[in-house]
């Protein structure tokens, strides 16, 4: 009997030894899974990230790259140049001098914004956007990211601001200068912000399980509340604008049979909303593709290929801000005007450069004593007063 007993006790014990072995290997083994998912990888290149995302190959050819830089290159001068003239104008032009007009300038100053982080992006992607570094890969989304967002919060201030300003039946709102700069600068202060974030922490540099495809150091969670959040901004802004078309439509129908005679001033409100949301209309369908693409890979979907539409998504998005500028001189006839004589202006600018060079030549030898040649009609002149003084001496 004791000897079953202490048969028993050491079955026990060694079946105890071996659990506590179990435990400490699966303890071993799951401490070493915990500390490989918190290193960090800060000095990795950006090769590193692309590998994890399973982007081993690059079909980028040297032809392609170079095609799609000149084009982009031609794109965002253009962009560059509109978007200045449009400001410009706005500055120049003391009948641009409302809230309306301000706001509109500030989202001229975001799409010139998105010109320089378009040409950032060209010029830094295909095998070269394997060798940057984390922190450059950083600035180069920083920038596309606030200049959507600035893009965005311009949009929404000016559909609230023409909320305000229709509902009171004015052309333009009330509000102050000083109201105007405030809004303006908390536009690009949460712009900023929004650009900023991933490089804030909220990236996947610690956690590759988390990284997506189409951004390799951005997680996965990131990309759906970005995508989601502007995607119903979208549908706020467009539902304020329909708001506001049809308080406009039926105003104007209710109006029209006693005001035939003024109802022409009126129209000038309807043509700046009809201005503006052809601007929404044109950001929305050139950036929900995209919205949607960057959900799609937020939310893991291995069987919807988002690479595909990468490059076709980001000429979408160049389009919009080439579009912009096109917009305000089309529906606009007041800037149009005032863009043909900056133009003007610029040329006057020009040939005055040119004369003053012309004048600013080295002067002849008759010049520098302070004599000019005579020509043939002054000889002859001379020399007839000089006939007519020696017949009267």
């Amino acid at each position: 009997m004791k000897e079953d007993i202490l048969e028993m006790s050491s079955r026990t014990n060694e079946k105890f030894r071996l659990h506590k072995g179990f435990d400490r290997k699966y303890l071993h083994s799951l401490s070493l899974k915990m500390a490989s998912q918190n290193k960090c990888y800060y000095d990795e290149p950006m090769s590193f990230f692309y590998s994890n995302s399973n982007q081993t190959k690059d079909d980028w050819n040297s032809t392609q790259l170079i095609l799609v830089q000149v084009v982009g290159s031609l794109f965002c001068c253009f962009i560059l140049v509109s978007n200045a003239m449009v400001i410009a104008a706005i500055i120049t032009n003391k009948r641009f001098h409302y809230p309306f007009y301000y706001l509109l300038a500030n989202l001229a100053a975001s799409d010139f914004l998105a010109g320089i982080a378009y040409i950032y992006l060209m010029f830094n992607t295909g095998t070269v956007s394997r060798k940057l570094t984390v922190r450059g890969y950083f600035i180069r989304q920083g920038l596309l990211d606030t200049s959507l967002s600035a893009s965005l919060a311009n949009l929404l201030v000016i559909a609230l601001e023409r909320y305000i300003s229709v509902m009171n039946w004015k052309v333009h709102s009330n509000l102050t200068k000083r109201r105007v700069t405030l809004l303006i600068v908390l536009v690009w202060a949460i712009s900023i912000f929004m650009g900023t974030v991933p490089s804030l922490g909220w990236n996947c540099i610690c956690n590759l399980q988390d990284c997506s495809q189409l951004a390799p150091i951005f997680s996965r969670s990131y990309l759906i509340f970005w995508s989601v959040s502007n995607l119903v901004l979208f549908l706020v802004m467009v539902s304020i604008y329909l708001r506001i078309y049809t308080y406009v439509k039926r105003k104007t129908a209710v109006l029209s049979p006693h005001t035939s005679g003024s109802i022409n001033r009126k129209r000038t409100p309807i043509k700046l909303i009809k201005t503006v949301m052809t601007v929404l209309g044109a950001f929305v369908i050139c950036w929900t593709p995209g919205l949607v693409v960057l959900l799609l890979d937020g939310l893991h979907c291995q069987q919807c290929e988002v690479m595909l539409f990468k490059r076709w998504l980001l000429l979408l998005a160049v389009l919009n801000s080439v579009m912009n500028p096109v917009i305000y001189s089309y529906k606009d006839d007041e800037m149009w005007t005032t863009f043909k004589n900056l133009l003007r202006c610029v040329g006057n600018g020009t040939r005055r450069q040119r004369s003053s060079k012309a004048n600013a030549r080295p002067l002849s030898s008759a010049q520098e004593t302070g004599t000019t040649p005579q020509t043939s009609e002054e000889k002859e002149t001379i020399k007839g007063s000089d006939a007519q003084g020696m017949l009267k001496a």
